[in-house]
Order: structure tokens, then C-alpha cells, then sequence
């Protein structure tokens, strides 16, 4: 049976810190902490989520120490679709929609794929059907050869800054499902050379092999801010820029050529 205080040294563990860390940080004593972690003091719900926070516990897993201290859980999990989320859900179309012709999509703490805009269609065109049924899964349509790889012209790349992203991600949130993605695409490899600064992965470029042309892209990822419900604590808005004039150009094209194909129907 996991208590609240095996929970939180492992999570303070993770972050690398010492007891005397997070209750500096927390605003207690170290004594307090020691307390907690070992099962002789029962922290308060309120004391729970003050120590989480500190430890950038994400919300799923700050339920997960509620229910170990033996409270309710403090955070909703509410799928995008449903009414009471339908000003995000505006909010993210909006988004999505104001980045064109360039693709952007928004994916979920699992790397599935939620909501895209029209330009990433152009992507998935050649992709094989099995790997578009849902959930479609960032990760594997990258990766396998069904799917983009084949068409990634610096792919080696591309899987060392998949990698450094997917280890943090794991190291952020204990996620078992992202640990076995990390797993199947990974686990039996050599690293693919030095693992990438995270400062530098913002303009990671992506080069695809498009109509016989290079494709050169970037991404820029956007979270939510203090959000207070899970699903908004664990989704991202993925936007690609092109790298290059010439990439910025086919996108363009592309784009008016959709729209002659839509005004002819």
C-alpha cells in the first residue's frame, strides 16, 4: 500500500533535492519533512499540495498523494469535447487555426494526437492506415518507417532531441505509458550521438523529403499556464515554422492550392 510520505520522497528524490531543499522551499522544517516521509506526522491536504507544488508534482500525481493522505482529490479530469471546456476548446481552434498555412496540432501528456489544423493533413497523406487510427501517437508516426521517417531526411537528429525530450518528460512526470514509448523506439539503442542542450531544442530543424523538395521546419511548443484541470495540465500546442524562405514558400503554396481544390467542389 503507497503512503503519502514514501510518495513524496521519491518524487523529492527525482528533483534531486534534499529534505533540507524542499523545506526551505515549502516554508518548514527539515524535521517536519523527515516526519512526513517517514509516516509520523499526517500532513493536512492543504500541506500535501503546498509540498507537491514545490516538487512540480503535475496534477495527476497530486491527486495520487490526496488520495495516500487519505483526501479527495483536488483536480478534474475533463475530456476537451465536453461543454463546460468549450471556451479552451475555442480558445485551442483559434490557435490552430491563426497558424496557417503553417501545420500545428495539439497533443495530449502521451504524445496522442488531440486536434490539428488543416496543413498537417498534407503530412499524414503517406502515412500507412494502421498508424492513423486513433489514438494517433506523435512518437510512432515519427519514428516508424510507415509512417514519417522515410521521409525525414535528418532523422538521426530528429530521434537524439526525441529521445532527450521523452527521457525528461519521464524524469517530469513518472508516466509508465511514456516510459514504454520511450522503450519501444529506444531502450535497445545506442545514443544517437551528444544528447541536445535543452535551450537549444526550440529550433531543432525537421527536414522532409515533400513533392520531390526539402522541407525544412522548427517547433515551438505552448502549455497551458496554472491550469487547474488535468487534461490542461498535460496537453500541448505543437506549432511548426519553416526553417527557410523556399519552406516557407511551399507551405504557401500548398495552402492556396487546397483552397482552389475547395472552391472547385
Amino acid at each position: 500500500m503507497e503512503t503519502v510520505g514514501g510518495l513524496l520522497r521519491e518524487w523529492r528524490h527525482g528533483r534531486q533535492l534534499s529534505q533540507l531543499d524542499l523545506a526551505l522551499a515549502a516554508g518548514v522544517s527539515p524535521r517536519y519533512v523527515s516526519l512526513v516521509e517517514t509516516g509520523r506526522s499526517r500532513p493536512s491536504a492543504d500541506m500535501v499540495l503546498r509540498l507537491a507544488a514545490q516538487l512540480e508534482v503535475p496534477l495527476r500525481h497530486r491527486n495520487r498523494l490526496l488520495v495516500a493522505a487519505g483526501f479527495a482529490p483536488e483536480y478534474r479530469e475533463r475530456p476537451l469535447d465536453e461543454p463546460d471546456m468549450s471556451a479552451v476548446r475555442d480558445a485551442v481552434l483559434r490557435v490552430l487555426r491563426a497558424h496557417e498555412p503553417y501545420p500545428a496540432l495539439v497533443m495530449d501528456g502521451r504524445w496522442n494526437v488531440m486536434m490539428t489544423n488543416a496543413p498537417v493533413d498534407h503530412f499524414l497523406a503517406h502515412v500507412a492506415p494502421e498508424l492513423l487510427v486513433p489514438p494517433l501517437n506523435m512518437v510512432r508516426l515519427g519514428l516508424d518507417p510507415r509512417g514519417l521517417a522515410s521521409r525525414i531526411v535528418n532523422l538521426a537528429e530528429v530521434r537524439s532531441f526525441l529521445r532527450a525530450r521523452l527521457s525528461r518528460q519521464i524524469a517530469r512526470t513518472g508516466d509508465p505509458v511514456v516510459a514504454a514509448l520511450y522503450d519501444e523506439f529506444f531502450a535497445a539503442d545506442a545514443p544517437d550521438g551528444p544528447q541536445p542542450r535543452l535551450e537549444s531544442e526550440v529550433a531543432t530543424p525537421m527536414i522532409f523529403r515533400f513533392q520531390e523538395r526539402e522541407l525544412s521546419l522548427f517547433s515551438t511548443i505552448t502549455t497551458f499556464g496554472t491550469p487547474q484541470d488535468i487534461t490542461l495540465d498535460e496537453i500541448s500546442i505543437e506549432s511548426y515554422y519553416p526553417s527557410d524562405a523556399a519552406s516557407a514558400e511551399l507551405l504557401r503554396g500548398l495552402a492556396d492550392a487546397r483552397g482552389r481544390d475547395v472552391s472547385a467542389r
